[in-house]
């Protein structure tokens, strides 16, 4: 295998990637980020690989969700704390009811580029270059909104930075404390039966909070208690400024790429012998990468050899996106040449992009049957191989958005879904819903033992 540099992946074939009219300008501002201090350290990359071991080994659960592309205009405080708040949730119901910990991993503070089925929109008779997250262009259908602009790679890197600091603040700063659980359920979830399923727990985990405090144990003798750890992830998808931010460690002489703590290639991107698998090897960062219903046996296998040729546990996590029409037949056998071969690796469901579909009306939603179903199957097809249903990676927010159909919780029809549609690019879960697949994913927990 050829030797590697963090700019090796330029000497190989690359999709997905915008047309910047002024490659100059690009240069120069890839030159700017790379004097930028690291959004991450490479001592968080390895904490975050020693917790997805024990996912792999089945002692741990990985939930790895947020949003479909982080927005510019819509950046603010209280979005990343609702989202904050949500995720805190989840993890606490599905710690419960499994009894194990669960690593939680934002699409957050870096998921801003988008890949695209086509490299053009159109509307009517006029045809522009798609929108590609606001790291690349504007979700407006107009010439200049959608033209690249090269100096959005800086606004996506300061944006990060303030998404960290804050989310350090919310995990360390007493919003995780759990004598505080009942704090975290959102205003708009409490009337709800949910939220009401929701306190019930709470009430439970406050009262065993209680008990362990007449025993001398608090929030303020053991930090566990009171703190948490959110790690972060994105899709990387432009090698230019992941390369930037690429740096090596002074302890340990690795690469790592400093702009989240764990990245992964999408379903679009993961031709072995393309430029997003060059730049991955050689990155000690946790990696992930979508497995399609397009992907073949012998691939999956050339790809976990060479994204983690000493079989490290807790180094690549594999996100399955099938669709629920299609995950029962298309995912078996390949967990089981995977399982066969004596692959490391955790096993990740993303029941989401398998399930969009387009209404009359324009809009693109997920119907909460489908997504709960791909789950469903993805617990029971490991259930029945006797492997470890190791994660779930859903894209979801803290809102109270109307953007995916159906669940219990919030039965939002497809008339509804212009009332609160504010996603920039796909379908998201809502708080509600997002927390009623946390409590369904529970009942699969108690179910698989």
């Amino acid at each position: 295998m050829s030797q590697w540099t963090p700019s090796s992946w330029r000497e190989f074939p690359i999709k997905q990637q915008p047309q910047y009219k002024d490659r100059e300008a690009v240069e120069r501002i890839e030159a700017q980020l790379r004097k930028f201090p690291p959004l991450i350290f490479a001592e968080e990359a390895r904490s975050l690989s020693d917790n997805l071991a024990k996912v792999a080994h089945g002692d741990a659960f990985l939930l790895q969700g947020g949003d479909c592309a982080e927005s510019f205009n819509a950046f603010n405080a209280d979005t990343i704390k609702n989202l904050f708040k949500v995720i805190m949730q989840m993890s606490v119901v599905m710690t419960y009811s499994s009894g194990k910990p669960v690593v939680k991993v934002g699409r957050i503070a870096g998921q801003f580029a988008k890949p695209r089925s086509s490299d053009f929109e159109a509307k009517g008779d006029q045809k522009l270059p798609s929108y590609r997250g606001d790291i690349v262009n504007d979700a407006d259908f107009a010439p200049e909104a959608r033209e690249p602009k090269p100096e959005k790679l800086v606004q996506a890197y300061y944006q990060s930075a303030s998404t960290l600091n804050l989310l350090r603040a919310f995990a360390r700063g007493g919003m995780a404390d759990l004598t505080q659980v009942h704090n975290w359920n959102l205003d708009f979830v409490k009337d709800k039966a949910l939220g009401r399923r929701y306190e019930e727990l709470a009430e439970k985990i406050t009262q065993a909070m209680d008990f362990i405090k007449a025993c001398g144990i608090t929030p303020d003798n053991t930090p566990q208690l009171r703190e948490t750890v959110l790690y972060t992830s994105h899709e990387a998808l432009l090698l230019g400024y992941e390369e930037a931010l690429t740096r090596i460690d002074s302890l340990t002489g690795d690469w790592y790429d400093c702009s989240a703590h764990m990245l992964w290639i999408g379903d679009r991107t993961r031709d072995l012998n393309g430029a997003h698998v060059e730049f991955f090897r050689g990155i000690r960062n946790p990696v992930g990468v979508k497995v399609g219903p397009s992907m073949k046996e012998d691939e999956l296998i050339a790809l976990i050899d060479k994204l983690n040729p000493d079989n490290a546990p807790g180094r690549l996590t594999l996100i399955v996106r099938m669709g629920a029409d299609k995950i029962a037949d298309i995912f078996p056998p390949l967990l089981r040449r995977v399982t066969r071969e004596g692959k490391s690796v955790i096993w990740s469901c993303d029941p989401m992009h398998g399930n969009t579909i387009k209404t009359e009306s324009g809009f693109k939603t997920r119907e909460f049957h489908n997504v709960l179903s791909e789950v469903k199957q993805f617990f029971e097809i490991h259930k029945a191989e006797g492997t470890v249903a190791g994660g779930i990676h859903l894209e979801m927010t803290g809102e109270d958005v109307t953007e995916c159909t159906g669940s219990q919780s919030c039965n939002i029809t497809v008339d509804a879904l212009g009332n609160r549609y504010h996603t920039q690019c796909d379908p998201r879960l809502n708080a509600n819903q997002a927390l009623e697949m946390a409590f369904m994913i529970s009942e699969f927990f108690k179910s698989s033992h």
